[in-house]
């Protein structure tokens, strides 16, 4: 099986440049050693609109660019690819692996890149030829050929042609669960799909809680719930497309991860408050990015997101300064008993699901305690408030309702170890989880 799979040892970096609506390419990727380097080209490097795909990973200038410490490609190359899914379906429909086959394929990250849909996250896209930019196009197709599509690939049935090419082109963005990629007239959207691994309403439960981070005040993607071919469905808009006249602009975009230089060998000593000295320093409106990305961490707790891996934070890049994107795949996580952790260090080496390591960890964000604590009780009461509206607008069931509410939403667990003024935030937790019936 593993003869089917080519080996690719170069491709083509193709990248939108702000404002633009074309492509043009940028360098060269190619593969050595177990590494892969990339240099830009003559002509790009020559292009008076030209920018650096990274800094400070990616300067722009000539030669082959070493490789950050510990990396064995460029972060902000390796955001553009697939992730588990749409390395499942890029299996399934190019060489027909499968199950327990693809563990055993020694498989390059290039040809991920160079099989995958084009309209990827992010403003790159990958080819074969440096002269000429061929998209891996979209085939229009219903939500419902989608649905199937996905639970083809979940079983390992190969796909048929038409369905084949209606889940391509959702191959090329991240994450682990069954997804492809819609287009509107002037938005596009991630489409969401429920797993046959599920043991609860997952997609009801991100669009439950990516509502009501909006309602809390936390920038967040706009999502909406709609049903196909009997199952639920989240549309989540996307935030690095900008329709204009005569086609669509791409948003360059990194991780948290890249923006850490680590990879995800080196994914479990990701920190905020290492992102937080980032901030500081290199994004746009520091000060207030920093009070948002708290009242993330706060909500991610409060919503039972242990998931807050740094792959699911990123910011737009503009060549020289960051802004911190939309709040994306804020999902619940399932929880059998009540201690949890998060994906990433709150500060230090502390990562626990409780709200005292927020307020610990407040002064990296610039925040004073009482603001801290603002920011808390003030997303305690809208979520208390706004939980019976929102879970309506899901049609969640009771069942559904009950093992959310209290467990992954306001989990006794997130409000201990709280000392001093902030044990007041415990004792009105337990008073909005009582009062509000699931």
């Amino acid at each position: 099986m593993s003869s089917k799979v080519p080996k690719y040892d170069e491709a083509y970096v193709w990248v939108w440049l702000p404002g633009e609506t074309a492509p043009v390419v940028a360098g060269r990727l190619y593969a050595h050693d177990g590494l892969v380097s990339f240099n830009y080209g003559r002509s790009f490097r020559e292009l008076g609109s030209a920018i650096p795909l990274y800094l400070p990973e990616l300067p722009l200038k000539a030669g082959e660019l070493p490789l950050l410490p510990g990396l064995t490609m460029p972060g902000c190359i390796r955001d553009a690819a697939p992730d588990a899914w749409g390395r499942r379906v890029i299996l399934n429909r190019k060489f027909g692996v499968k199950g327990d086959e693809i563990a055993r394929l020694d498989i390059s990250e290039l040809t991920f890149l160079l099989e995958s849909g084009s309209d990827r996250i992010g403003a790159l896209d990958f080819q074969f030829s440096p002269m000429h930019y061929e998209p891996r196009a979209l085939a229009n197709a219903t939500l419902e050929e989608l649905v199937q599509s996905a639970e083809r690939v979940e079983k390992g049935i190969p796909l048929t042609p038409e369905l084949d090419q209606a889940l391509h082109h959702g191959s090329s963005i991240g994450g682990a669960r069954p997804k492809a990629l819609i287009e509107g007239d002037a938005v596009k959207h991630v489409a969401k799909f429920s797993s046959s691994a599920d043991l609860y309403s997952v997609v009801k439960g991100e669009f439950i809680a990516m509502r009501l981070a909006a309602l809390c005040g936390i920038r967040a993607a706009s999502v909406s719930l709609v049903r196909a071919a009997g199952n639920d469905v989240l549309l989540v808009e996307r935030f690095d497309r900008i329709k204009v006249t005569g086609g669509w602009q791409r948003k360059s975009m990194v991780s948290a991860l890249t923006m850490l230089a680590l990879d995800e060998m080196m994914a479990r000593y990701a920190s905020y408050q290492d992102l937080a000295e980032i901030i500081r320093h290199r994004f746009t409106a520091p000060s207030e990015t920093l009070r948002e990305l708290f009242s993330r961490i706060v909500f991610n707790i409060l919503c039972g997101n242990t998931d807050d891996h740094a792959r699911n934070h990123a910011a737009f890049w503009d060549g020289a300064k960051l802004t911190l994107t939309p709040a994306y795949d804020i999902c619940p996580q399932a929880r059998s008993g009540q201690e949890a952790s998060q994906a990433m260090l709150i500060s230090g080496n502390n990562r626990m699901s409780r709200i005292a390591s927020c307020l610990e960890a407040a002064h990296h964000f610039l925040l004073s305690a009482p603001e801290a604590l603002a920011i808390v009780e003030g997303q305690l009461r809208c979520i208390a408030e706004n939980w019976p509206r929102v879970s309506e607008e899901a049609t969640l069931s009771g069942t559904d309702r009950n093992l959310f509410w209290g467990r992954q939403f306001l989990n006794p667990y997130a409000f201990t170890a709280l000392e001093g003024s902030a044990d007041v935030l415990r004792a009105l937790a337990d008073e909005l989880r009582n009062s509000v019936h699931a």
